[in-house]
């Protein structure tokens, strides 16, 4: 079964909105990068990346996967629209997009094999 266990929050102030992530969350980010700041909240991922990289739409939800390339497959086959090819972001950690019938967009995301 596929999970959402991430979300993904631009920030126009990405310093200002990690601090109140790690008030909000209780805990300070395992990364902290210039385009990436990730914390761990139970079993879901937060991140906060500049708003400028990351356009003007809101939070993103990521589903993770295990196959990201069957996913985005079988996504387009049920009326998803792709919008990103999977692209490795960190070490083999591979992300895409794609959008369904109302638009609304959807992340997909597949750790590196072991």
């Amino acid at each position: 079964m596929n999970s959402v266990s991430l979300i993904v929050y631009p920030a126009s102030d990405v310093p200002k909105a990690t601090r109140l992530f790690a008030t909000l969350l209780g805990t300070e980010p395992y990364a902290d990068m210039p385009y990436y700041v990730g914390f761990k909240a139970g079993d879901m991922e937060i991140g906060l990346v500049p708003k400028a990289a990351h356009g003007n739409a809101g939070a993103l939800a990521y589903v993770t996967v295990a196959d990201i390339n069957a996913a985005l497959e079988a996504l387009i086959a049920a009326g998803a629209e792709k919008l990103q090819d999977p692209r490795d972001v960190a070490n083999g950690l591979l992300v895409a997009t794609v959008k369904d019938p109302d638009g609304t967009v959807i992340g997909l995301r597949q750790f590196p094999s072991a």
